[in-house]
């Protein structure tokens, strides 16, 4: 009797099971998802490139004179004009040469004269007042070569710009050739940045017969910079190791904002013609890949994975996997096992693009 009731419960637990199960299956099949198709519109997109900021003009000073630094008229930073005084050597030892020199130069000349006044009077060969000119112009040329060398131990500002870090002190040695400072014309910056062999070909067929690419910066801080920049220069060759070939924009910076070795992003804004945008929430990923929910006409939700051209604030641009006339799953993705049997409501995809925060950050 015993056993009786317990294989009478025994049945009675397996069936409240199954129905249980049956009545949580039919839960969700009966659960409603929002469906939608992708809008086909065209569309500007932003396409971010890491760049490198360099000055138009950057050089290195160096002494051209061994000696010590006697005075240092800048400082760091500071904007300095075309053939302003920077830097001065000690000039004891160079001054004493062109002292010499000048002598020198003096006591030539004055041989030249009186040989030249014999000569005309027919005393003199026509050798020896040859020999007097020889002298007189060795002497001419060794005083300008002191007076360049006296002239180098003053160093000054080929361009105007900014002063960059001293390298030096007063009262420094220093040798031929070593580096005193760096000087910087920031009154346009150029701007280094890579392109893909494939987005180069597009954006040269778009620009064919048209005027320079015209770009943006974006800076480190995520602000657009105020000027906008013309790439004027393409490199010639495509790197084989990257496929990249380099851009050079050229920025106006009247307000000295960007300096040399400064890091941005370019941005270039191309027109894309009849482009399938989905909302980003409508995507979930496996393995860095980027997949939907595609609802056939019996209804049946299937995942898919779609490839992204580009991303706009919550909209994907989609390069392939999806076509115009798909019904993908908007939302509850979590609740879907692929090939599941699911109701549907559908959404016009312009209510659903108008329903995106388009503009937000």
């Amino acid at each position: 009797m015993v056993k009786k009731s317990l294989m009478y419960i025994n049945m009675c637990l397996v069936f409240w099971c199954i129905s249980c199960q049956q009545e949580k299956k039919e839960k969700v099949e009966a659960a409603s998802f929002n469906v939608s198709s992708p809008l086909v519109k065209d569309t500007l997109i932003n396409k971010d490139y890491v760049a490198q900021i360099r000055s138009i003009n950057h050089i290195e000073l160096r002494s051209q004179e061994r000696g010590y630094i006697q005075s240092i008229f800048v400082d760091e930073g500071q904007f300095v004009q075309k053939g302003q005084l920077l830097f001065k050597i000690q000039p004891n030892l160079y001054q004493a040469d062109v002292n010499s020199a000048k002598a020198e130069a003096k006591y030539a000349e004055i041989e030249y004269q009186n040989t030249k006044n014999l000569s005309d009077k027919d005393i003199v060969a026509p050798q020896e007042m040859a020999m007097a000119k020889a002298r007189y112009d060795k002497a001419k040329a060794e005083l300008a070569s002191t007076n360049t060398h006296l002239g180098f131990t003053e160093i000054r500002a080929p361009f105007s710009g900014i002063v960059g870090r001293l390298h030096v002190r007063k009262g420094s040695l220093v040798d031929e050739g070593e580096l005193i400072t760096e000087l910087s014309d920031n009154s346009r910056m150029w701007v280094y940045f890579n392109v893909p062999e494939a987005e180069y070909l597009n954006q040269m067929d778009s620009q064919k017969g048209k005027e320079p690419l015209h770009v943006k910066l974006r800076m480190a801080n995520g602000k657009e910079f105020s000027q906008e920049g013309l790439v004027e220069v393409i490199e010639s060759d495509f790197n084989n190791e990257t496929g990249n070939i380099e851009y050079r924009a050229t920025f106006p910076n009247p307000q000295g904002l960007l300096r040399y070795g400064q890091t941005g992003n370019i941005v270039i804004t191309s027109p894309y013609a009849n482009a399938l945008m989905i909302p980003q929430k409508a995507t979930f990923e496996v393995l860095e890949k980027k997949y939907v929910y595609v609802v056939d006409k019996n209804n049946i939700a299937k995942a898919r994975e779609i490839k992204v051209a580009a991303e706009l604030p919550h909209i994907y641009v989609v390069a392939s996997g999806l076509n115009k006339e798909d019904r993908i799953v908007l939302e509850g993705l979590r609740k879907i096992q692929n090939n599941q049997k699911i109701k549907v409501k559908y959404l016009k995809p312009q209510q659903v693009m108008s329903d995106l925060d388009l503009y937000s950050e």
